[in-house]
């Protein structure tokens, strides 16, 4: 059923793919590739048409334009305004709604569940005008603030699916040793559980952070001025108002990129634990 590992396939087999994987992994990085040489090309390769070929001179020069000309620093830091509420308000919301679904017995419980699932598969472009709508009249539209809640409430379901799985996932043995005990319940998901949490909360972390980060759907669709748009939504005004300046644009977005690839190396080894913890027995 599943494939054999490479290590067991013949010899030519493992020579072509030692052969195969370097050259598939240059093709996928070829757009950050041309991002990264386009960020350091100064203006007048562009202006002559050198796109694709290396530049004339190297022009870090860029880096620290993007910084002094425009309001790049603002959209950072608008981007971690939103970000930062936005994982704390998910993973608060999908800890306890993940012990509530996964510890608990009750009746309604497996819809409730599926009413959370469900509303991943809901296509977000459909949301657009509704949800546009919804916060302008509840004066919401171009704040901060509804763009957190909208993030929040989108990404609560993804994560109390993965909450709720891995909480029943854990020995039920320690929590009836509590409840014998006369702990609350309160204690016993703060003393007990969520420490066990910790693995997936870094995992889900990461995640909420690259997603909530790198939108920019709804960073165009819910902000209109400077001072709230995110950092994905900001890099257009990079731009000239005649000419398109693709050497500052594509500055802003490797140093847009930096903060998520940061926090993934920086929680590597608890977010690959959190997503393989429960794999194997």
């Amino acid at each position: 059923m599943f494939p054999r590992p490479v290590e067991q396939a013949s010899p030519a087999v493992r020579i072509g793919y030692q052969l195969a994987l370097p050259v598939a992994l240059i093709v996928w990085l070829l757009p950050l590739i041309g991002v990264a040489i386009t960020s350091v090309k100064p203006a007048s390769d562009l202006a002559s048409g050198n796109y694709f070929g290396p530049p004339s001179s190297l022009a870090f020069s860029n880096y620290s334009d993007i910084f002094q000309n425009s309001l790049i620093g603002q959209y950072i830091f608008n981007s971690f305004k939103v970000t930062i509420p936005t994982v704390i308000g998910t993973l608060t919301l999908s800890c306890l709604t993940g012990f509530a679904l996964g510890i608990y017995r009750f009746r309604g419980n497996l819809w409730i569940f599926f009413m959370f699932v469900a509303g991943n598969f809901v296509p977000f472009q459909i949301l657009m005008v509704p949800v546009r709508n919804m916060t302008v009249n509840m004066g919401l539209y171009n704040t901060t603030l509804g763009l957190v809640l909208f993030h929040v409430a989108f990404q609560t379901g993804f994560c109390t699916l993965f909450m709720r799985n891995f909480i029943r996932m854990l020995p039920r043995e320690l929590i009836e040793a509590a409840r014998v005990e006369g702990v609350s319940e309160v204690r016993i998901f703060w003393y007990v559980v969520l420490p066990l949490m910790r693995p997936a909360i870094a995992a889900l972390s990461v995640l909420i952070f690259t997603f909530i980060w790198n939108d920019y759907f709804w960073a165009t669709v819910l902000t209109t001025s400077s001072s709230t748009q995110p950092v994905t939504a900001g890099l257009y005004s990079l731009n000239g108002q005649w000419i398109a300046q693709w050497q500052l644009v594509s500055a802003g977005a490797i140093v847009a990129a930096l903060p998520p690839v940061a926090m993934f190396f920086l929680m590597q080894r608890h977010f690959i634990a959190g997503l393989t913890l429960g794999a194997v027995k």
